[in-house]
C-alpha cells in the first residue's frame, strides 16, 4: 500500500510498513553441522522452537524487501544451546541478514545457522476456490 503525503503533486510517497508484516509466518533457515559437514534446510515458524543438533532456534520476526528493492530477508532469531543436564544458555539473539550472513552471525564451534528467506502464509482458501 502506498500513501501520498501532502496535498500537492510534490508530496512524498511512502510505503505502509504494516501492509507486509501480517503476511510472513516464519523463516526458511539452513544449518551446517561442522563435524559431519551436513547442511540441513528447515522452516522456523514464529515463536515455535525448532531443534537443530543441540541448538533450539526461535524465529520472532521476518522482513522481506519489496520486489522493487534489492533482494533481502532479515530475521530476528533467538538461539539457545541445550546441554545433557537440561541446562541451556543463549548463544545468539538478533537480526540475521540473508544477503550478508557474516554481518550478524552465530559464533559456535559446531554449528552455523543462516537465513535463506521469509515464509509467507499460504493462500490455500483462494487456491481451493479456483
Amino acid at each position: 500500500m502506498w500513501l501520498v503525503l501532502g496535498g500537492t503533486s510534490h508530496g512524498r510517497v511512502e510505503r505502509d510498513e504494516n501492509a507486509q508484516k501480517g503476511s510472513m509466518t516464519g523463516a526458511m533457515l539452513q544449518g551446517l553441522d561442522k563435524v559431519t559437514a551436513r547442511i540441513s534446510t528447515f522452516e522456523a515458524e514464529f515463536d515455535v522452537p525448532v531443534r537443530f543438533g543441540s541448538l533450539v532456534i526461535q524465529a520472532r520476526a521476518c522482513h522481506k524487501a519489496p520486489p522493487t528493492e534489492a533482494p533481502e530477508s532479515t530475521v530476528f532469531l533467538e538461539i539457545d544451546e541445550t546441554f545433557e543436564m537440561g541446562n541451556s544458555r543463549g548463544v545468539f539473539t538478533g537480526w540475521m541478514f540473508a544477503s550478508s550472513p557474516a554481518v550478524s552471525a552465530l559464533e559456535h564451534p559446531v554449528y552455523d545457522v543462516w537465513v535463506v528467506d521469509c515464509i509467507k502464509a499460504s493462500n490455500s482458501e483462494s487456491d481451493s476456490s479456483d
